[in-house]
């Protein structure tokens, strides 16, 4: 099966499952990427009929995961729009340091934390915010695709996935593998718990002090971005920080969060 075209029924029943199970909308003008997957999966799995298709991943959860893992789109790199991280550095952390008694850690969130770019940027950043060590911090990431999420707990990039990191940071938080490829230090990857989770459902994080979720609502509907997002803001603590992409707005939405624009980066409070 090289190229498949859906029906108008065929569409309808796949784009409301997908939104059903994870928030992510599909319509007329990405169909065809949800085409291609559908293509390819049916081809992995011998099947010619997209109802037969429909019925395995409607019902077998670990063919939902790897479903929705193939129809994620992961596109990062590390200190991606670093405007946020300037920001992270020299504002947000040092405030909340302020508010935290000795020995309490930082809780941090990457909600859709890709194959782990974002979420070792957040750690490297947070080492090298003056007053803060390894025991300071924990950080959470967590991502619909499994795949990504095996290849974020591996922490191997080649060369071409490192070119925004500083010469200073590459020597110090990366080791040079013999074949080219860059490792993230054992140390900061213990600062990282990796986990699988559906944004379209409640998880278990609480009491996060900043949660990164850029470029990811993007793909979500108005009522499940609002939804998310009122998710973040009762798992934030009471100084907490929301960072999303720079293309992603909660303008309009009925949310409780304060809009703030400092330093040429924009970052969400709550009131």
């Amino acid at each position: 099966m090289n190229e498949l075209k859906l029906t108008d029924k065929q569409f309808d029943l796949f784009r409301d499952f997908v939104y059903r199970e994870s928030g992510i909308c599909f319509n007329v003008i990405n169909k065809i990427i949800l085409e291609s997957r559908i293509a390819s999966s049916m081809k992995e799995r011998n099947l010619d009929k997209v109802e037969d298709y429909y019925k395995l991943v409607s019902t077998n959860k670990e063919e939902l995961k790897t479903f929705l893992d193939n129809i994620t789109t992961n596109l990062t790199k590390f200190f991606r729009n670093e405007p946020n991280f300037k920001l992270l550095k020299n504002y947000v952390l040092p405030r909340i340091l302020k508010t935290k008694k000795l020995g309490e850690q930082i809780r941090i969130w990457s909600a859709g934390c890709s194959t782990g770019e974002e979420p070792y940027s957040i750690a490297i950043t947070c080492l090298e915010t003056p007053g803060i060590r390894e025991q300071d911090i924990k950080i959470f990431a967590s991502d619909l695709s499994l795949n990504s999420l095996v290849a974020a707990k591996e922490g191997r990039y080649d060369a071409h996935k490192v070119e925004n990191v500083p010469e200073d940071y590459l020597k110090k938080y990366f080791d040079k593998l013999p074949s080219g490829e860059y490792a993230i230090k054992s140390n900061i990857k213990k600062l990282i718990t990796f986990d699988y989770h559906n944004l379209r459902h409640r998880g278990s994080q609480t009491n996060m002090d900043v949660i990164f979720c850029r470029n990811v609502l993007i793909y979500f509907d108005t009522e499940s971005v609002k939804l998310t997002v009122n998710r973040f803001y009762d798992i934030l603590n009471e100084h907490g920080y929301l960072f999303i992409g720079h293309s992603e707005s909660l303008f309009g939405l009925d949310t409780k969060f304060k809009f703030n624009n400092i330093d040429n980066s924009i970052v969400y409070t709550k009131n």
